[in-house]
């Protein structure tokens, strides 16, 4: 199977680039930065910045779009804005980036770790309700844990490598116990549920923009609302919290410098030109993988669930057994010849920082931990 895969993939990126992921630049970055860099307004404050948010409420349809030095500053802020405080507890998946449950430990909030479905790598629903019909209790109006008499206040479906988790019934969910959703939609710009934009189900959202994301502005995100009142004090908190006046310093809360600078906007706005280019790649590219692999028995090629259309941000094989052993087997042959591969994330509730804190029973995650493989993804590689 280890030959076979290897053979697939050599054959496949021949002549092509076989780096798991690299930002694609062919438009006008280097126009947008130079005008930002002689108009002298690099930092946060530039109209580029204002562009950005507008290009990107445009796109994914949300009423405001707030830009952020990184995603997880986003995060952060979206959870504030969310109502979570101190010792409430937060859901999430257990397979997700680190920067999910780091955000929710910046709140000094408690992540509370439940299970992925196997088709979309994202929330299993099904679970998630027994599991809160079974372990909660509604107290006042707040979805109490009833093991540790915490309120869970939020849960954050996260959209794993781009493709749309299934948010009818985790906006169902949310309603019912009185849960704030917060998308994690770090991954999946350009990515659709039921023909809406991820990141626009919950009250906030956010996105990333890191070099390795379908579109880059070298380090950056956005927080995503339709709430004017929400949006506005996004901003506020992002900038410092400073109140408005010509040259006095005044703060009414404590805020965070999290602004996107207007060079990183700059960026952005060329690569927001060639989203839709972007977007065309990669689902060829997923299209050439499946075709590719289709003779391998052991072998899928992970899809994009009903209803949704995937950005495709990262292309993933799926051992159809569970064999950690032989997934180990292929990463390793495969970087060895210069094809980067990777596994997935390692289970946030495993990790040192998250290991005592409140789980659910996880066997999907575990399964998708020892069968998922990450391989060569970029949208440059269609273009070769």
């Amino acid at each position: 199977i280890v030959s076979k895969v290897i053979e697939t993939l050599k054959i496949t990126l021949e002549g092509k680039k076989k780096s798991l992921h690299e930002p694609h630049f062919f438009g006008k970055e280097w126009d947008y930065l130079k005008e930002t860099i002689d108009s002298s307004f690099v930092s946060s404050v530039g109209t580029y910045v204002n562009f950005f948010e507008k290009k990107l409420s445009e796109f994914t349809k949300a009423k405001y779009a707030i830009a952020t030095v990184n995603g997880t500053s986003a995060l952060h802020i979206a959870l504030i804005l969310a109502g979570v405080k101190k010792n409430d507890e937060v859901l999430l998946p257990t397979l997700s980036f680190v920067a999910t449950a780091n955000a929710i430990v910046y709140n000094n909030a408690i992540p509370h770790f439940i299970d992925n479905d196997y088709s979309s790598l994202g929330i299993d629903h099904k679970k998630l309700l027994n599991y809160l019909e079974t372990n909660t209790k509604i107290e006042n109006s707040y979805c109490i844990n009833k093991k540790t008499n915490r309120i869970i206040r939020a849960i954050v479906p996260m959209h794993t490598f781009g493709h749309p988790v299934d948010m009818d019934p985790i906006v169902k969910i949310g309603k019912r116990f009185n849960i704030e959703i917060v998308e994690d939609a770090a991954e999946s710009l350009g990515s659709y549920y039921k023909k809406k934009h991820t990141g626009t189900f919950g009250s906030l959202s956010a996105l990333s923009f890191n070099g390795n994301k379908i579109i880059t502005t070298g380090g950056g995100g956005a927080i995503l609302t339709n709430n004017p009142k929400i949006a506005k004090k996004a901003k506020h908190l992002t900038t410092t919290a400073k109140m408005k006046h010509p040259w006095k310093f005044i703060h009414d809360d404590v805020g965070f410098n999290y602004r996107m600078p207007n060079i990183n906007a700059a960026l952005g706005c060329a690569q927001m030109e060639n989203l839709n280019h972007f977007l065309k790649n990669k689902r060829k590219l997923f299209n050439l993988y499946k075709k590719s692999f289709k003779l391998i028995s052991e072998i899928e090629v992970v899809s994009e669930p009903k209803n949704c259309k995937s950005n495709y941000w990262l292309q993933t094989l799926r051992l159809k057994k569970r064999n950690n052993v032989l997934k180990e087997m292929i990463i390793e042959r495969a970087n060895q010849i210069g094809i980067s591969c990777r596994p997935t994330w390692t289970l946030l509730h495993k990790m040192k920082p998250f290991k005592n804190f409140p789980r659910m029973d996880l066997s999907n995650a575990k399964y998708h931990e020892q069968t998922l493989i990450n391989i060569p993804s970029s949208s440059q590689i269609m273009d070769i």
